[in-house]
């Protein structure tokens, strides 16, 4: 009977729920599958209706490739759809929820969950952004780039850097050390990034700013103009829309700096009879907690950077709810940005003197999604934040937490905050394919599958060490992590030089922020890695598997890794070892209905269907991808 259980399968994709983003009190259909056989006498879909519990048979609609297909009809009033599966033999009543088959009932957090009227970015399980920090990108106009000691920020100056050479640590640049991309640059470079086969662009901060990062902006209202200003902006949207590429902005609202011009603290870049903190009757005095003697609260206790008070009604509308609110701008024409991102989204808003942290996200939830139903609102956050993801909040977060950290310390290091604790640094764990699955599967099993599928899945970022830069990893167990990067549902993020394999250091974000690699001759590892990337960017972009399809882990133990992506006709399998011997796995193949023809498209290794069984001999240290139909 276990080896019957294990072939059961729903999720609420577009393949199992007729309508995967329905509205409250719309009729949809609700499919799950499970292999043929004699054992199982019914199946029924388990819920309750306003409060009602109701058990309803579920119906046999069709048969394919030995599997059984059951369907029923239901309408949901609530803001939740919230339910599970009872599964009967001769003797025992099985319950199947979005973690486990068991013998008894869980309780209803591991529940199949679909959010009702959710104003969901559909677009985000097929989409593969590239991350772009303009500075270090492409200089397609020196003329615009700033220029040395052109002003003083903080005490330093702005620093020109070459192109070849490597960024100065923060204590000798202040983060003022520049190396001129620009956003024409971007639009230059637009056709290798379509040839990649990236779809989107995440940008990090374009406001004007004194620093190369520009998450302490001066004024919202204005793009950077050493970027090209709003004229470079418009054209390279225009110049993406006509690709159908996405754009992501990034914008940090819950604190601006301490020059900015609201602030305007040290009359750095404005007249001290602009901004709030020289100025009692300014209008932006109720921007920021300033206390009478001229102490005010800070982001991390850092006083350049004071924090935004959102129990201002002023601020909420010059930011989100005015029809000219800065997210509302970018937002409409002739921007058309299609989301944002949120810098430290997990703490804004809330501090020791005001928390209205869900009330405000709800708030920019509303204003953003009547503004453009699709507009991602993606989140930074590195921890769990389920409460975030009720439809009403976030649609997605930067996916440290179930992706970035656990594919790391699988790959060998450290968790990043572990190593920041002096004391749990000191300890020499391991991590194992067990634990890596528990990663995974305790946030899948918790959340929806409308959230599961627009996640921001990323290994590296603007704020982490690239993985690959860590002389620790060897470079077929980071090959691994790459892979199953894309095996994950939901969007993927590929932050600027991965695939050409780009220089770098690991002993501070400076290290992760070399400027981009334009030599059209690579080295073998380089070219290598842009193989990697770019058929894995289109085996995303182009199959519905590695979009829409069901996911599932198959093995998980010591160092290997095995997981898939399928449909009804298409499989795909995700191999990762870092073991240094050979391993051989078996994979019932009966599970999915496909064992026909096998095809081996990453990787190498002794692979072969044998009586429906998929057998696997992995080399070592050599992960894979392999299609079956």
């Amino acid at each position: 009977m276990r080896n019957i259980l294990k072939t059961l399968y729903h999720d609420a994709t577009k393949f199992y729920v007729s309508k995967p983003f329905p509205r409250r009190g719309e009729e949809f259909e609700i499919k799950i599958r499970v292999i043929k056989n004699d054992k199982i006498k019914g199946i029924y879909l388990r819920y309750r209706h306003l409060g009602e519990e109701r058990i309803d048979k579920m119906n046999f609609s069709y048969e394919k490739n030995g599997l059984e297909y059951y369907t029923t009809k239901v309408k949901c009033f609530e803001d939740i759809f919230s339910y599970h599966f009872n599964v009967a033999i001769e003797d025992t009543i099985y319950s199947y929820t979005q973690y486990a088959v068991e013998d008894f009932r869980r309780d209803n957090s591991t529940n199949f969950k679909i959010l009702m009227d959710y104003k969901a970015p559909s677009w985000m399980n097929k989409t593969v952004f590239y991350q772009i920090m303009p500075d270090r990108f492409y200089n397609a106009r020196p003329d615009l780039t700033i220029k040395p000691g052109s002003y003083t920020y903080q005490g330093s100056k702005p620093i020109n850097m070459e192109w070849d050479e490597i960024p100065l640590d923060y204590e000798d640049s202040k983060c003022m050390d520049f190396y001129g991309g620009d956003l024409y640059g971007v639009k230059e470079k637009l056709d290798y990034l379509q040839d990649l086969g990236i779809n989107a662009i995440y940008f990090n901060p374009l406001f004007t700013s004194p620093t190369m990062h520009k998450y302490d902006a001066l004024d919202y209202f204005e793009i950077d103009p050493s970027l090209g200003g709003e004229e470079a902006l418009i054209e390279l949207i225009n110049e993406m829309k006509k690709r159908d590429m996405k754009i992501v902005l990034d914008i940090s609202i819950n604190h601006t700096s301490s020059s900015a011009k609201w602030f305007n603290k040290d009359g750095e870049f404005y007249e001290k009879s602009i901004g709030a903190y020289n100025n009692l009757d300014s209008n932006e005095r109720d921007f920021y907690f300033i206390n009478d003697d001229g102490s005010y609260h800070a982001w991390a206790g850092v006083p350049t950077m004071p924090t935004l008070n959102y129990g201002s009604e002023k601020l909420r509308n010059i930011i989100y709810k005015g029809e000219h609110s800065v997210l509302k701008k970018y937002l409409n024409e002739p921007f058309n940005i299609d989301g944002w991102r949120f810098d430290v989204a997990d703490v804004m808003a809330r501090n020791e003197k005001l928390n209205v942290y869900n009330e405000v996200w709800e708030e920019i939830n509303k204003e953003i999604k009547d503004t453009n139903s699709e507009a991602l609102i993606l989140a930074e956050e590195w921890q769990d934040s389920s409460e975030m993801y009720n439809g009403r909040r976030w649609d997605s977060t930067m996916n440290y937490f179930s992706c970035e950290l656990p594919i790391r310390e699988f790959a060998g290091e450290k968790d990043v905050f572990t190593r920041r604790n002096p004391d749990l640094a000191k300890i020499d764990y391991k991590f194992n394919a067990r634990q890596l699955k528990g990663r995974i599967v305790q946030f899948l099993k918790n959340q929806p599958t409308q959230i599961q599928y627009q996640m921001f899945n990323l290994i590296d970022s603007h704020d982490v060490t690239r993985l690959h830069n860590n002389p620790k990893i060897d470079y077929e167990v980071y090959k691994g992590a790459v892979i199953t990067l894309f095996s994950l549902p939901g969007a993927v993020n590929v932050y600027y030089g991965d695939e050409k394999y780009l220089d770098g250091r690991i002993d501070s974000n400076e290290g992760c922020r070399y400027p981009m690699n334009w030599n059209d001759q690579l080295t073998s590892i380089q070219q290598e890695t842009f193989d990697l990337y770019k058929k894995l960017i289109q085996l995303k972009t182009t199959n519905e598997a590695l979009q829409f399809g069901g996911y599932k882990i198959l093995f998980a133990e010591g160092d290997v890794f095995v997981s898939a992506r399928f449909t009804e006709d298409e499989l795909f399998i995700f191999t990762w070892t870092k073991s240094e011997e050979k391993e051989k796995i078996e994979i019932d193949l009966r599970q999915f209905g496909l064992y026909n023809e096998l095809e081996t498209i990453i990787g190498y290794g002794d692979f072969r269907i044998q009586d429906k069984t998929l057998i696997l001999e992995l080399q070592p240290k050599i992960s894979s991808v392999l299609r079956i139909r």
